[in-house]
C-alpha cells in the first residue's frame, strides 16, 4: 500500500502519518521522488483501514499495490534506481559493461585481462574465486587467493570488482573484497543467502534462476530489499528450455518487461545466455537495443586454454571490437536524441 502525500506536506504531518501507521502494527518507509512523495506500508497481510489514512492532513490518496512484490515494483517507486559503485553508475540512462574471466586462474591471467578490458572500455572487472560447477572434477576456483588477486587488479587498474558468493559462510570474506556481490542462478532462491546480503548495504547482482519465472525473479529481489538493502542489480543470463543448440535461451523479453514493472537496473549476460562466443557480440548488441542497463561478458587471454567456460569467452581482440560497436550505437542514439 502507498500513501501519496500532497506537495509540500509539513514535516509534522508526515510524522503524524508515520505514527498512525506504526499504531496499526505496520512498517512504514518514506519514498521521496521527483514526481511524488509517498510513504510505503509493509506488513499489511490483512485488512488495512485506508479511509483512516486518507482523511489525515497531508494525504493526497492511498493506493493499493497490486503486485505480490512491493519494494521492487514501479508502483512503489516510479523513478529508476541508480546504483553508484566507486563512481561507476548502474541504472537509469547509464550503460555499464562488466568484463573478465569466468574464473581467476592466476595473477598473470587476471592482470592481463584487467588491462585489456579496461583499455577496451569496461568499467567493472568480473572474476570468479569460488566456482559452482556441474561436475566435482572441474576447476572449483582459487578461493580467497582468487579474491586477493582480484583486489590487486582493482588497485592497479582502478576497476571495481564483482565476484560470486557461493555459500553464506563465505559472506564476510567475499564482502571484504568485492564491490558487488554476485548471487548466481543456482542461488536465486537461496532465501537464507538473500536475507544475509539484504542486511548489507553493499551492491548485489542477482542472476535469474535457470527456470525462474519473472515473478519468482522479482520476489527473490524483494527479499534483499525487504532487509534494507536497496542496491540490487538484476541480471538476465538465459533460461533452460527445450533448445539444445545453445547453452541456455537468452530471454530478452524479460529485459523490456522488467523495465516496465520494476525500478531496479537490469543487465544481460550473453556469455551464459548463449554458451557460444560467436553469439556473444550479436546478443550484446540486441541487449543494448532492447534497453538493458549493461552487460556482463566473459573475457580470457586464451579462451581455448581457459579452465572454465572457454567456449563462451571472448579473446581480447573480439572484446575490443564489440566495445567499439557498442560505443557507436550509444553515440548514434545520443545524437538522435539531440536531433
Amino acid at each position: 500500500m502507498l500513501v501519496v502525500l500532497n506537495k509540500n506536506t509539513a514535516k509534522k504531518d508526515i510524522e503524524n502519518i508515520l505514527r498512525r501507521i506504526a499504531e496499526m502494527g505496520l512498517r512504514a518507509e518514506e519514498i521521496p521522488g521527483s514526481t511524488r512523495t509517498a510513504i510505503g506500508i509493509l506488513g499489511n497481510t490483512g485488512y488495512v483501514d485506508a479511509d483512516a489514512l486518507t482523511q489525515m492532513r497531508g494525504v493526497k490518496e492511498v493506493i493499493h499495490v497490486t503486485k505480490p512484490y512491493k519494494l521492487v515494483s514501479r508502483e512503489w517507486k516510479n523513478s529508476d534506481t541508480v546504483i553508484n559503485v566507486d563512481g561507476v553508475k548502474i541504472g537509469g540512462k547509464n550503460f555499464t559493461v562488466m568484463a573478465g574471466p569466468c574464473s581467476v586462474e592466476s595473477e598473470k591471467q587476471l592482470m592481463k585481462t584487467a588491462d585489456a578490458v579496461k583499455k577496451a572500455g569496461a568499467q567493472i572487472l568480473r572474476g570468479g574465486a569460488f566456482k559452482p560447477r556441474s561436475t566435482p572434477y572441474s576447476f572449483q576456483g582459487l578461493g580467497e587467493e582468487g579474491l586477493k588477486i582480484l583486489q590487486k587488479a582493482k588497485r592497479k587498474f582502478g576497476l571495481p570488482i564483482i565476484t560470486e558468493l557461493l555459500h553464506v559462510k563465505h559472506l564476510d570474506l567475499v564482502a571484504s573484497y568485492a564491490d558487488i556481490i554476485q548471487i548466481g542462478a543456482r542461488n536465486m532462491q537461496n532465501f537464507e543467502m538473500l536475507v544475509a546480503v539484504g542486511k548489507l548495504k553493499k551492491p548485489v547482482m542477482l542472476k535469474r534462476g535457470m527456470s525462474a519465472r519473472l515473478e519468482e525473479f522479482l520476489l527473490a529481489a524483494e527479499y534483499i530489499l525487504n532487509e534494507g538493502n536497496p542496491n540490487v542489480i538484476l541480471c538476465e543470463r538465459g533460461i533452460r528450455t527445450f533448445e539444445t543448440a545453445t547453452r541456455n535461451t537468452l530471454d530478452l523479453n524479460i529485459v523490456a518487461l522488467i523495465k516496465e514493472l520494476s525500478h531496479l537496473p537490469i543487465i544481460v549476460d550473453p556469455s551464459h545466455g548463449t554458451g557460444r562466443y560467436s553469439l556473444v557480440a550479436p546478443l550484446s548488441l540486441a541487449s543494448k537495443a532492447v534497453g538493458a542497463h549493461g552487460l556482463m561478458i566473459e573475457v580470457h587471454p586464451e579462451p581455448e586454454k581457459a579452465l572454465s567456460d572457454g567456449d563462451q569467452s571472448l579473446n581480447f581482440k573480439n572484446f575490443s571490437v564489440l566495445m567499439k560497436k557498442l560505443r557507436s550505437i550509444f553515440n548514434s542514439a545520443r545524437h538522435a536524441r539531440v536531433l
